[in-house]
């Protein structure tokens, strides 16, 4: 996935959230404009190319201090928002970017 066209869909407002997004967003106390900030300012860590009904990639990104791993998927025409959350220390390695192995 294209980081950039992410970026660009996300500034155009071309953004669906998704009602899973919204309710663990919701739960973990995560806003859409810390969302939006972690794609704007992140990277891919990760790409889910097979996923359906979008691939989807992972992004990680810090806002204002804190953390955040956003869930998107694209269509190219819009970003799909999938799931935010802080990671977890007990799965990730200090960098926040890989995955621990188990």
């Amino acid at each position: 996935m294209d980081i950039d066209l992410i970026r660009r869909l996300c500034e155009e407002d071309r953004i669906q959230w998704s009602l899973h997004a919204l309710k663990r967003m919701r739960e973990r106390r995560i806003t859409s404009d810390e969302v939006i900030g972690c794609i704007q300012s992140g990277e891919i860590i990760e790409e889910y190319p097979d996923d359906r009904p979008l691939p989807s990639c992972l992004i990680f990104g810090t806002v204002e201090s804190r953390d955040l791993h956003t869930v998107v998927g694209s269509d190219i025409e819009y970003i799909s928002v999938i799931t935010a959350y802080e990671p977890d220390p007990e799965e990730w390695e200090s960098d926040l970017k890989t995955r621990k192995e188990h």
